[in-house]
């Protein structure tokens, strides 16, 4: 993948790009990136890392120079550190002592717990930095954050939070110029190299680990680092990135225009919904990108993006997609998106991210197809889309549109389509009607046997006990016919005495 890099369409399976130009102009094995000339991060750096500039003798020459003029020299140097050791108490606070060297117990046991750390659990890694064994790693990691903050704080602190006009002279006048200008003009390439300094140097303390633990663990290090310094070094000053994102807005806007066939996408006839864009999750997934502060996840919208573009043309082509199907797909869903400051957000990923999360793997290769789709439209012309200069011209100023025979065609195919759903959609449903009516009538059918069934049960149920009440009726009756007898036979036996007597 050059500056010069050749991608070129064809007219059956797209837009192709051959595999070398993916890979690392260096030849080790990793993926490139434009950005980067064609080289992977780790070479990049070691060619664009300048060697150390040779150290310079502080002695007092002996060139004749007169002693007096070398005494003045230096007390002015050393006013000039003083004032600016003053200012450094003021704002950064004064150098904390030396700690003391971490033990070996101590070092142990904070192995110990990141190692058991699960993979993901971002929760988890804070909790174990937070812990006391922890406490070395948690301190290096608040320092890099105080050194990196202190950068930018101090500029905002001068020329945005306050104007008072006195406190300007005041502050003005204690801070060493020279000392402004180089928190000022601290490129975002050096703070780039600062950061991955930092992650290596994180990294060497887990040197013992696997190295799948240790990348997942630099993944925890870097969305911790990367989510504070995301609002000073994201799009900075420095860089000309803000221009060039409305420049590429600007190109995808004035493309918009192009179609998929012109691209060679597979894009989906009859195999798919009218009412949906198979594309349609992976548009929405690269715009997600500018709304995440941590390289990986910004690298994870990505991804997620790439592997919905090959669902997409999984269910849109009867072949299985391939790598050329695959960069026409996301070149369309780039233009169709016009996703928010997409050169600034690969930028980012690229001067603050791991560098294995871009130089191997399914994640490098999703973002390095990404920067070709970008290069390709930022290089887009006539023939890369079978067209020629003319009618590419003619399309960019808006005198030329696709074919209306080709829309009438277009046109045609989908209303054809549209009445082939709606057909199968009226068969379907008179099918479904027709199935409803049966189960209707059968179910009256059965709520009526159960009703009269019903109805006869309580027929018979109300006879049997209207007859149980007869029969208790004359068993009560006859039971009383049998009692008068015999009370007044009694009542008899009881008078006959008495009558006797009188």
């Amino acid at each position: 993948m050059r500056e010069n890099c050749t991608m070129w369409t064809d007219k059956q399976r797209g837009i192709r790009v051959s595999k070398e130009e993916l890979l690392c102009k260096n030849a080790c094995g990793y993926y490139g990136n434009p950005a980067w000339q064609g080289f992977c991060s780790k070479c990049w750096r070691e060619r664009a890392r300048p060697a150390a500039a040779p150290r310079q003798d502080a002695r007092p020459s002996n060139d004749g120079t007169p002693p007096t003029f070398s005494k003045f020299e230096e007390k002015k140097n050393i006013e000039k550190g003083r004032r600016i050791n003053t200012m450094r108490r003021l704002f950064w606070g004064s150098p904390s002592p030396p700690k003391p060297q971490e033990s070996p117990e101590s070092r142990a046991n904070a192995l110990k717990a990141f190692q058991s750390l699960e993979p993901g659990d971002f929760t988890g890694f804070l909790k174990i930095l937070r812990s006391p064994s922890s406490q070395r790693l948690q301190s290096r990691c608040t320092a890099f954050l105080n050194t990196m903050e202190a950068y930018h704080v101090i500029i905002c602190f001068k020329f945005q939070y306050y104007t008072s006009h006195n406190f300007l002279l005041l502050f003005q006048s204690c801070l060493d110029h020279r000392f402004t200008l180089s928190l000022q003009a601290l490129p975002v390439q050096k703070q780039s190299d600062l950061v991955q300094d930092f992650y290596q140097s994180f990294a060497e303390y887990f040197r013992g680990f696997p190295e799948v633990q240790v990348t997942q663990i630099m993944e925890h290090v870097e969305k911790l680092i990367m989510t504070r310094l995301h609002k000073w070094v994201f799009c900075h000053d420095s860089c000309d990135d803000e221009q060039k994102d409305l420049i590429l807005q600007k190109r995808i806007r004035s493309l918009n225009w192009v179609t998929p066939q012109m691209l060679g996408v597979p894009f989906p006839d009859k195999n798919t919904s009218v009412t949906g864009d198979p594309f349609l999750p992976a548009i929405t997934a690269i715009i997600e990108m500018d709304a995440k502060r941590a390289p990986q996840d910004k690298l994870a919208c990505v991804s997620k993006c790439s592997q919905h573009v090959f669902e997409a043309l999984s269910t849109s082509n009867s072949e299985p997609a391939n790598a050329d199907d695959f960069l026409s797909g996301l070149i369309y869903v780039v233009l169709k998106a016009n996703p928010p400051r997409l050169h600034s957000n690969m930028q980012y990923v690229i001067r603050f991210g791991l560098p294995h999360s871009l130089m191997a793997g399914e994640s490098g290769y999703y973002f390095t197809n990404l920067s070709c789709a970008e290069t390709f439209i930022e290089k887009l012309d006539g023939p890369a889309l079978n067209l020629s200069p003319e009618e590419f011209e003619g399309y960019m100023l808006g005198q030329r549109a696709p074919s209306a025979k080709n829309k009438r065609l277009q046109a045609a195919s989908d209303t054809q389509h549209l009445l082939e759903q709606l057909k199968d959609r009226q068969e379907k449903l008179d099918e479904g009607m027709d199935a409803l009516n049966v189960q209707l009538q059968k179910w009256v059918q059965a709520v009526h046997s159960q009703l009269d069934e019903t109805a006869t049960q309580f027929f018979l149920v109300q006879k049997e006990i209207t007859a149980q009440a007869e029969l208790s009726q004359m068993v009560s009756s006859s039971a009383q016919d049998e009692k008068e007898p015999s009370l007044l036979a009694l009542k008899d036996q009881q008078a006959g005495p008495k009558d006797t007597d009188c």
